[in-house]
Formats: C-alpha cells, sequence, structure tokens
C-alpha cells in the first residue's frame, strides 16, 4: 500500500477499545452522513464461516470444543474461550484470521475507489498493522471502567473474561497518542454527533 499522504480518497480508520462505542460512530457516519463503513468484525465473522479455509483449520485445531453441531462450522464463544485465555493461541488465530480480513479490504476499497470518503473500522487497527490503509485515524476514546461495565453488561462477560478481553488490546492511552482525532464517548451520546462533524470539516 502506499503511505497515507498518497492515498487517493480520504480513508477514516475508525478505531477504539472493544465497547468504547465505535459500532456507534459507525452508525453515525454511515446513516447521517452516508458514507460507507467497511467493518473489519464482520470480515472476521465472515472468515470463519462454514466452510472458509480458516474455519477448516480452527476445526482441526481445536477439534470439538468449538465444533457447533455442523461439521465446520465454529463456536466462535467457545472459540473466544480458548483464544482470550491464551495469548499464543489468540496470536495463531490472528495470523489466520487479519490477512483474510485485509484482503477483504483492500478488494472493499478497489471497488469505492470513485467514493470520496470511506470509513474503515477496524478494533485492531494499529494491532494488526492497517494504519497505512488510512489517511486519518479517529479513536473513539472512553474510560477503562465504561469499558469493563459493558463487556459485563452488555455481552454477558464475567468480570474476568471481561479483562481478559481488554488486555488482549492496546490501552486506549497508547492508541490516543497515534490517533488524528479523537471522539469523546465519555458525555451524553448527542455529543458524539457534534465531536463527527467537527472532524468531518462540517461545522467549526
Amino acid at each position: 500500500m502506499p503511505p497515507a499522504a498518497a492515498l487517493p480518497q480520504r480513508r477514516l480508520g475508525l478505531t477504539g477499545g472493544i465497547a468504547s462505542g465505535k459500532s456507534t460512530v459507525g452508525r453515525l457516519l454511515a446513516e447521517r452522513h452516508g458514507l460507507p463503513v467497511l467493518d473489519a468484525d464482520l470480515y472476521a465473522r465472515e472468515a470463519l464461516a462454514l466452510g472458509t479455509p480458516a474455519a477448516r483449520a480452527v476445526a482441526e485445531r481445536y477439534g470439538s470444543p468449538v465444533a457447533a453441531g455442523e461439521p465446520g462450522r465454529v463456536d466462535r464463544a467457545a472459540l473466544g474461550r480458548i483464544v482470550f485465555a491464551d495469548p499464543s493461541e489468540r496470536a495463531w488465530l490472528e495470523g489466520l484470521v487479519h490477512p483474510a480480513v485485509r484482503r477483504r479490504f483492500e478488494t472493499e476499497l478497489a471497488e469505492l475507489a470513485a467514493e470520496p470518503v470511506v470509513v474503515l473500522m477496524v478494533p485492531l487497527l494499529f494491532e494488526a498493522g492497517l494504519e497505512r490503509l488510512c489517511s486519518e485515524i479517529w479513536l473513539v476514546d472512553c474510560e477503562p471502567k465504561d469499558q469493563l461495565e459493558r463487556l459485563i453488561s452488555r455481552d454477558g462477560f464475567s468480570h474476568a473474561e471481561a479483562e481478559a478481553r481488554l488486555a488482549a488490546q492496546w490501552p486506549l492511552e497508547r492508541k490516543r497518542a497515534r490517533a488524528d482525532v479523537v471522539i469523546d464517548n465519555r458525555g451524553a451520546p448527542g455529543g458524539l454527533e457534534v465531536q463527527v462533524e467537527r472532524a468531518l470539516g462540517l461545522s467549526p
């Protein structure tokens, strides 16, 4: 990929920590501003869909603990319990899935080449080394305690499971130093739209 300064369109790398509010900002960009939003989480799920090479590799590695009734189908919850408990297993899975996600991004970006602005919503933007796909980085920021509470209430994780998922990503403080735009999700939801419009250059 060319360096960010040479990219032919404005590409917003939308990132943050897990449960920081990325999806909310992504919906604002898609629904209120009509921007195409490419979702890394969706592409990762597709990479592990029934019958894919990655799904077969996962089934071969873990067998029945991740089987979801049908041969080749991955039980993502069971897989998550394995990889978030063992950094080496998580690294193996990321080595399998991240290249597929990158290829999907490159395909979608080629199809959207005529769009002036494209959003790449990537939770592991820095961890996966995908910054070079973007012309600017937007970070959705919040307090770690709020991330923890959302993971427990929203996703039903235990406290230990939620902490393991937070520990698997760079802390927001580290990401903040590398962001071009910081969207503060500590206040009322309505404040996000004002920040998004300002970052898009639509308001002072």
